[in-house]
């Protein structure tokens, strides 16, 4: 199952230049990654949330790019990330939290 072509990555964090455009990419594609995971066939909520915690580990260490760019991810990149995550759990009717689903950030 492919997700929605309509799904908007980050949407917020595009609109907004504050973020440069290419520290959006690397965030986007970091999530592609969970989501080319889940269309590779079914997985246990444990994987799913294992390739999650990576993805979000990998988040956490753009910060300091985000930083060096006169950026972070704060509350605006917060939500959209947590938006984008939330509508691809739902899209591939995945049974985890979108909280849970990024419990190891520190952003």
């Amino acid at each position: 199952m492919k997700t929605d072509a309509n799904l908007n990555y980050l949407l917020d964090m595009y609109n907004d230049s504050y973020y440069p455009t290419f520290l959006v990419d690397k965030v986007k594609e970091l999530i592609l990654e969970v989501v080319r995971f889940l269309e590779s066939g079914t997985h246990s909520n444990e994987a799913i949330q294992v390739e999650l915690d990576k993805m979000t580990i990998a988040i956490n260490d753009l910060q300091e790019e985000f930083d060096e760019h006169d950026s972070e991810i704060e509350t605006v990149a917060r939500e959209s990330i947590g938006a984008t995550i939330e509508a691809i759990l739902h899209a591939y009717k995945v049974d985890i939290d979108s909280e849970t689903a990024i419990r190891e950030r520190d952003w």
